[in-house]
């Protein structure tokens, strides 16, 4: 028996269902209109070209330019001062005509008169640390700006050049056109900063114990400046927190120092039987096949004995890189050298730590070890880490990285006795600083702009790496504790963040000098949204297959946010302009809960909602097709149904089935009993999925992901109902934390109570 409804049946009941929800999606006076949450990001995207393609790939104009350097450099360890001479070779590759070059001279943001200081809100401190006294108030800024001697061309002859604060603009005695090269000098020398005192990440460390120094050096030379098809010159104002934008090239470097320093740095080291004893050398070879621990190339009694040497000869330590965006090394005669070899790929790299005795036992045992693994956890996710090294440098208080180098912090006390928290930190700062040798080192981001592109995207990947450390290296782990401590991307870690004062959030695609919690905006919430598109939204197998395509198509080149973004989606099938829109380009925080849930049982009589319907038409009962009814658990005529039907007690229904479904098909037809309205609503602005637990009567459980679209047509609240054979006693919302919710209040039904604040405060006392 096929039931047809009469047209003006359906034309009512569809009015009314319309008329009912027209009323229910009314906004409130205050909320979020849903004007834009899936508009796509045309207005906010950068027209795609012949540089920069629709898909996110480089276009097939792409174009960047070369910058090629050869380097004389020494330190003076005495004095602390760095000498420097160099020539650098500029290739054009744009289509445009350059008139000028701009250098970056980063040391200036230590000059005598730098601005950097006059941008800090200051005031008295009504009460100071002596030494902190005398520093604000007492003492001369220290003078660590460049000196620049000389700049000429390739003749000798002296280059017309212009300084302003950390950029320096080198005029060309001719336009340089395209595929032409030029080439020109430029000599300089300053004084090296006490990074601990000082401040920078660059400089040394002095051990009054012992007289030393350990020098960690970058941005120790003049260097050029990126020009490209979006910015031209990027020329932008070093102010000390931004980092930095550099093009890719060569470098031969050598580098002086006293005779009984221990160097390392960017780059294949060329004279390496020069400067290595025959005890080294064999060390080294040893080292090379070595996969399961560190070998150590200089052991800590022997860096001890060179403490007292002070020799007053000099050595010279030739480097060569190639393809390298910056460069930076390490000298000390403190320093203990270890390495051991790691398999990427088809190719052994060499993971590498430098440190003083002050750094031992943790670093001996863990430092080397952590290079091993972010190199493994990291080429998995993006690509096979194409350079021959990787080294760890202990510097007390940094955490930086340079291609090839990094200093990282995290130091025992003087006993050697150390903590989780130090032991965590200083692992933890190894996997993120040798991490950047991906990004942005290789995916060579403009830093100086969008310090998520890299910062972002690297603690995203130092999350992964984390828990792929604790899996290799368990014996890391605290007793008790089976994963690794993540202080950033799990969802909740953010919450505080996203859920605090919106006077002091800025988005994240904004400049990093220009946002107020500079962690939080740069790295917590970038890699916290990262990890959520990877476990909640997408998948980690789709994920991981487009973050892949993003490495690997612009490995050695110059990406966007457009880039990124782009070929995401390019690479995935998934529409994410949603998901960019609001994490990135907005301060919009989760908060997705149960407004209302509402029980039904299913009834082969007529309810009072089609009765009143039928009166206020002006019909009668019999002229309704048969229906089945819905009976809410909360209305009068529910304690009248004292039986809770299934459906196919509803003999209407049990008849339909009978005619329309064969004998196979009705073994397989559901007979639910119970009928439920879950009514979501958002009161936050960001559009996330909705990830529900329905726990039954029985103790099971069901988890339904209900995706981001669901949210389309209305911003505010949404429906979805439920037929089950089992009776729903409990319903969660986001119930393992996966979407950053910023208020759990709302997110079980039954309601659950919330401790006070006081009485969750005495529950941690007392635990």
């Amino acid at each position: 028996m096929r039931i047809l409804m009469p047209l003006f049946l359906s034309v009512l009941f569809l009015s009314v269902a319309t008329y009912a929800q027209e009323q229910n999606a009314q906004a409130p006076k205050t909320g979020h209109q849903n004007n834009n949450k899936f508009k796509q990001l045309y207005d906010e995207f950068s027209t795609p070209n012949s540089y920069r393609a629709a898909s996110g790939a480089p276009g097939h104009a792409y174009y960047q330019q070369q910058a090629d350097y050869k380097m004389d450099i020494e330190i003076d360890d005495k004095n602390a001062r760095l000498y420097g001479n160099e020539t650098i070779t500029y290739t054009n590759n744009s289509p445009d005509k350059l008139t000028y070059l701009w250098v970056q001279l980063d040391q200036n943001v230590r000059a005598k008169d730098s601005k950097t200081p006059l941008i800090q809100s200051d005031e008295v401190a009504m009460a100071s640390q002596v030494a902190t006294f005398a520093k604000d108030y007492m003492t001369e800024p220290f003078d660590g700006g460049f000196k620049i001697q000389a700049v000429k061309d390739a003749q000798g002859k002296d280059l017309p050049h212009m300084i302003n604060r950390t950029m320096m603009r080198v005029e060309l005695p001719e336009p340089l056109k395209t595929g032409e090269k030029f080439v020109f000098s430029i000599k300089w020398w300053y004084n090296i900063n006490d990074h601990v005192n000082e401040d920078g990440r660059s400089g040394y460390e002095y051990f009054p114990e012992d007289g030393n120094r350990a020098y960690v050096i970058a941005q120790f030379y003049p260097r050029m400046a990126v020009y490209n098809d979006v910015e031209g010159w990027q020329n932008s104002q070093f102010w000390g927190r931004d980092e930095f934008a550099l093009p890719f090239g060569n470098f031969e470097v050598n580098i002086t120092v006293p005779a009984d320093h221990i160097l390392d740095a960017t780059g294949e080291l060329m004279n390496r039987k020069e400067v290595f004893t025959k005890t080294m050398m064999k060390r080294y070879e040893d080292a090379k096949k070595t996969y399961d621990k560190p070998v150590l190339i200089v052991t800590q009694e022997e860096a001890e004995q060179a403490e007292k040497t002070f020799s007053n000869d000099k050595k010279t330590w030739k480097f060569y890189a190639e393809n390298v965006r910056d460069y930076g090394f390490a000298t000390s005669r403190k320093f203990i050298w270890d390495m051991m070899a790691v398999k990427i790929g088809d190719k052994d790299v060499m993971a590498v730590s430098m440190y003083p005795k002050e750094g031992n036992p943790l670093w001996e045992e863990w430092s080397t070890k952590a290079v091993a693994s972010t190199l493994k956890s990291y080429s998995r996710m993006t690509f096979d880490y194409p350079y021959h090294k990787a080294i760890s440098v202990h510097a007390k208080n940094q955490g930086m990285e340079y291609p090839m180098i990094c200093w990282n912090y995290g130091r025992p006390n003087s006993d050697g006795i150390y903590s989780d928290r130090v032991k965590y930190g200083m692992i933890s700062v190894i996997i993120h600083e040798v991490g950047h040798n991906f990004f942005p080192m290789i995916v060579n981001s403009d830093e100086r702009q969008w310090t998520w592109m890299d910062e972002g995207l690297n603690t995203f990947v130092q999350y992964v790496a984390e828990q792929d450390f604790a899996k290799w290296y368990p014996a890391a782990l605290s007793e008790g504790h089976d994963t690794y401590p993540s202080r950033r991307g799990p969802a909740a870690k953010i919450v505080p963040y996203m859920g605090g004062d919106q006077n002091f959030i800025a988005p994240i695609m904004t400049k990093g000098l220009n946002t107020y919690q500079f962690g939080n905006n740069a790295y917590g919430k970038p890699a916290t949204a990262l990890n959520i598109l990877r476990e909640t939204v997408m998948g980690e197998d789709l994920f991981d297959y487009a973050f892949k395509e993003y490495a690997q198509r612009w490995m050695f080149k110059h990406p966007t946010p457009e880039d990124f973004f782009r070929t995401m989606e390019d690479a995935s099938a998934f529409d994410l302009d949603w998901f960019w829109r609001g994490w990135f380009y907005t301060t919009d925080w989760v908060d997705i809960g149960i407004k209302e849930v509402k029980k039904y049982r299913v009834s082969a009589e007529p309810n009072d909602y089609v009765k009143n319907l039928v009166a206020e038409r002006g019909m009668r009962m019999s002229d309704l097709p048969p229906l089945v009814y819905m009976v809410d658990e909360n209305s009068n005529e529910y304690t009248q149904h004292t039986q809770n039907l299934s459906s196919m007690d509803v003999t209407t229904l049990k008849e339909y089935v009978m005619d329309n479904f064969s004998e196979t098909a009705r073994k397989n037809i559901k007979d639910p009993k119970y009928f439920y309205n879950v009514t979501f609503e958002k009161p936050g602005g960001l559009v996330m999925p909705i990830i529900v637990e329905y726990t039954y009567a029985d103790g099971t459980t069901k988890t339904e992901h209900y995706p981001a679209q669901i949210w389309r047509l209305n911003d505010y609240e949404v429906n979805k109902a439920i037929a089950s054979d089992k009776e729903i006693v409990k319903i969660t919302v986001d119930p393992n934390l996966e979407t950053a919710d910023v208020d759990t209040t709302n997110n079980a039904w039954p309601k659950q109570e919330q401790p006070s604040a006081f009485d969750a405060f005495k529950q941690k006392v007392q635990d």
